[in-house]
């Protein structure tokens, strides 16, 4: 029964290839067995990098996602491997924060999500870039994100 959800899954539990940009990128779902019940989800990279659009350098963030499913969970091994296909993209820090964000929404549906993209310095400024869907929503705990201001990181 429960098996039965994870029988469209690809990529799960077979070798990958990462894919060369984030479109190329295949995100999979499975139904929520708990979608009666409000509750967050965090996941938390790290080690994200994307290439400057100009210069072609790294660029690298610690990304937090935070969702509160309806019908649909994201399966994780989908979503590194599209994370991880923006390290041969080209696009500013708002761009790339943003852009997961929206395509991870219109995918899953969530009753709320947001991102955290805590992007470190390159030229002396870090960028942070915040975006969610709406308020927070009531009688779900979200915890604080965690990731200090940049002098605190590393």
């Amino acid at each position: 029964m429960a098996d039965n959800i994870y029988k469209d899954l690809k990529q799960l539990g077979g070798a990958t290839v990462v894919p060369q940009s984030p479109d190329e990128a295949e995100l999979e779902r499975v139904e929520n067995p708990q979608a009666d019940v409000a509750y967050n989800v965090r996941f938390t990279a790290p080690e994200f990098t994307s290439l400057c659009p100009m210069t072609g350098q790294p660029d690298f963030a610690h990304l937090v996602i935070d969702y509160v499913p309806g019908q649909w969970l994201v399966e994780s091994k989908s979503l590194k491997l599209y994370l991880t296909s923006f390290r041969n993209h080209g696009a500013f820090h708002e761009d790339c924060t943003v852009s997961i964000a929206r395509r991870l929404v219109e995918f899953l549906e969530p009753q709320w999500l947001r991102i955290g993209g805590y992007w470190y310095p390159r030229g002396g400024i870090p960028i942070d870039v915040f975006w969610q869907t709406g308020e927070m929503p009531q009688g779900v705990w979200i915890p604080d994100q965690g990731v200090p201001g940049y002098r605190g990181r590393g």
